[in-house]
């Protein structure tokens, strides 16, 4: 496998030549800048306003969502009924940020709350059984999935058979076949018309949050806290900058700038950065990757914490625990990196036409999926 600086190029279709000059007639701009909006999805005045000026207006109505109704309804069965809730998910940034987010908005109308991150190495990913038998054993009547549970269908009968009811939040591509869920909220369900289908697990989460605002007629205030965990998990989940996203994006570096909550303020200032100057780029390379080292590393949960501490020292705290983990996955990074490549080099990787598979069962699982990207790179 020879190493190769050759890159292939995704060449965008030229933009339409009438919607170009229509635009930039509208707008008064440059041709060229009219057609580098007309590929990017920018075609009339309106989608210029809402793409260079984004407002919280124009997020879409949670309910054009399929089974919000359902949602919104169970959830404030369980509020009302004083029913124990569970918030469960992932164990990466999309992850992690939606459950925070979840417990955190919950906060306001419940104390009968946990969480649950499924440990990375003993459960895997996604809804476990394990999990699952801890809520039955703790008397836990409703769970929130989020950022998985669309392809959990035999854990979701499992559920049902111990009286637990689920919501799944998810965004991933859902099977033929869904789970018997009391609701399944997920963009990418085929019978599921929502307008804008690439929301992260935790902007799903959101919609869900904002469901029960509106359809309450509770103060919208309620859900500006969430902000700085959307514009999280969006650049860590690298979504695309696009619709809602957008729209999050945007209100959620204000609020990660201007009034972000503790745990965010001490990974700002772990990760050694400006306060008030925070940008898309920060997140990804700097406060994304020490979030998703707790899952790698040692345990999500951390991350949840991290995300819900209420007081400066006890997220400073956490957020050293986090850094150190951090610290950990970049040394372990490097000497698997460099095995790897070693291997590729050297020959003793199995080479195929279309793959080149290199292995050590003493390499950290949590780390692996880095060190595949690296080599990626090295030999694409």
């Amino acid at each position: 496998m020879g190493n190769s600086a050759e890159k292939q190029w995704i060449i965008k279709t030229p933009a339409d030549t009438e919607k170009s000059s229509r635009l930039a007639a509208e707008l008064g701009i440059d041709r060229v800048l009219a057609d580098l909006l007309v590929q990017r999805g920018v075609e009339t005045f309106e989608d210029a306003r809402k793409f260079f000026r984004p407002s919280l207006e124009d997020l879409h109505d949670p309910f054009l969502m399929k089974d919000m109704d359902k949602a919104v309804e169970r959830l404030h069965e369980a509020i009302a009924g004083a029913q124990k809730i569970l918030v469960y998910g992932d164990y990466d940034v999309d992850g992690t940020t939606a459950v925070a987010q979840m417990y955190s908005f919950l906060k306001n109308f419940t104390q009968k709350l946990s969480f649950y991150i499924p440990d990375r190495y003993d459960e895997g990913y996604g809804l476990s059984y394990k999990a699952l038998d801890w809520a039955a054993d703790n008397g836990v009547n409703l769970v929130i999935t989020l950022d998985c549970g669309i392809k959990a269908i035999e854990k979701v009968e499992y559920a049902r058979s111990k009286g637990i009811d689920i919501i799944i939040c998810d965004h991933h591509l859902p099977e033929d076949e869904l789970p018997k869920a009391v609701a399944v909220l997920d963009p990418k369900r085929e019978d599921c018309h929502y307008p804008f289908d690439d929301l992260c697990g935790c902007g799903v989460g959101f919609k869900l949050a904002q469901g029960y605002v509106q359809h309450y007629g509770l103060d919208p205030a309620l859900l500006e806290p969430l902000l700085d965990l959307q514009v999280v998990s969006i650049a860590s989940d690298l979504v695309s900058m696009t619709g809602e996203n957008r729209i999050l994006a945007h209100y959620g570096l204000k609020r990660l700038n201007e009034n972000p909550r503790q745990g965010l303020r001490a990974m700002i200032s772990l990760s050694q950065l400006e306060p008030g100057h925070i940008g898309i780029d920060d997140i990804v390379f700097k406060i994304g990757p020490r979030i998703n080292a707790a899952g790698r590393m040692e345990s999500g949960r951390l991350a949840v914490e991290l995300l819900t501490a209420t007081d400066e020292r006890s997220a400073r705290k956490i957020g050293e625990k986090i850094n150190d983990n951090n610290n950990e996955r970049k040394s372990i990074d490097r000497e698997i990196t460099q095995e790897a490549l070693e291997m590729v080099s050297s020959g003793r990787a199995l080479a195929t036409k279309n793959a080149t598979i290199v292995y050590n069962p003493t390499w950290n699982k949590g780390v692996v999926g880095i060190v595949a990207s690296r080599l990626v790179e090295a030999y694409y």
